[in-house]
């Protein structure tokens, strides 16, 4: 396992996306639990979660619950983990995705993610998506107060654009250690992003980075495609011929290349059988050349 920094804590290259063991196609509880000790096996040590990973209207906090829980299971040293979760988002009967960036609902929101992870002090804790109905400094400021208060020991955003970067970053100094965007090979708009991060020495994660390879987890359960099947699906036949070449997945490919786009980049694949993590994982001691990095680079239109 390679690693890389969030903040000055050292983390695993990849890490765990937790939604997928809580939202809809979910697995059952033993095959979730098997799925996080599998990843501290590999040797994941960065696992995300957030308080509106759960079925809609039902039992918020469902997935810190079951991490709290993975982690308290485990056999083996988990004192290098970072559990990082996220505050400001809902999720209702209705099935949608709410937004409340209010301080108020912010620390109140963060209060109960300390109890349901069972920890004095959450260690990466993000705002889950900027409210267009509070000023974004404000629920910045939220952030704050809770890393003054020693509540939380760093603090991160996520779907948040440049300028809102520069004004967190201004706000929360170093601080501030990471930006959760959506990125893959055929999600890319978050390149600006990605960019200020790499000047500012945040760590960027990227959600859903397998799209164009495997389906996101907020489309469904996560599935592989055929190889037969894939490129013609995806149309990103690059990633499965250099899977074929190499002997890998075309996951473990994508991965890779994600990981040589920055030194800041920490994927979090999401996955719900212990056999997906460990092949994810498995991409960060996947050495891609620079002929192939550059192939997969066209075929995603990186620079175009």
């Amino acid at each position: 396992m390679r690693y890389r920094t969030v903040g000055g804590q050292r983390v695993s290259a990849v890490g765990l996306g937790a939604m997928p063991l809580s939202i809809e196609g979910r697995p059952d509880e033993g095959r979730a639990m098997a799925t996080v000790h599998a990843a501290l096996d590999a040797g994941v040590t960065l696992l995300d979660t957030a308080d509106s990973y759960h079925l809609p209207g039902d039992e918020p906090g469902h997935n810190e619950r079951l991490v709290a829980r993975a982690l308290a299971t485990y056999g083996g040293d988990t004192a290098d983990v970072l559990v990082t979760t996220k505050g400001g988002r809902g999720r209702p009967a209705d099935g949608s995705w709410t937004v409340t960036g209010s301080p108020r609902h912010l620390k109140a929101a963060a209060e109960a993610s300390l109890k349901r992870l069972g920890v004095e002090a959450i260690g990466l804790y993000q705002l889950h998506k900027p409210d267009p109905a509070v000023p974004f400094e404000e629920s910045v400021g939220a952030l704050r107060d809770l890393l003054d208060e020693g509540k939380i020991r760093y603090a991160g955003i996520s779907n948040t654009d440049v300028g809102q970067i520069r004004r967190a970053h201004a706000l929360l100094g170093d601080r501030l250690v990471s930006v959760q965007n959506r990125y893959s090979p055929a999600a890319r708009d978050s390149e600006p992003e990605l960019r200020l991060c790499a000047e500012l020495g945040l760590a960027f994660l990227p959600w859903s980075p397998l799209g164009g390879i495997s389906r996101s987890s907020l489309d469904g359960p996560s599935r592989r495609l055929p190889p037969e099947d894939a490129g013609h699906s995806t149309g990103l036949d690059a990633f499965h011929a250099v899977a074929r070449e190499r002997g890998v997945s075309p996951q473990q490919v994508c991965l890779a290349w994600l990981l040589s786009r920055s030194p800041v980049v920490v994927p979090i694949p999401g996955a719900s059988r212990p056999g997906t993590i460990r092949d994810s994982a498995g991409a960060a001691d996947l050495e891609l050349t620079p002929e192939e990095v550059a192939r997969l680079e066209v075929e995603a239109g990186v620079g175009s």
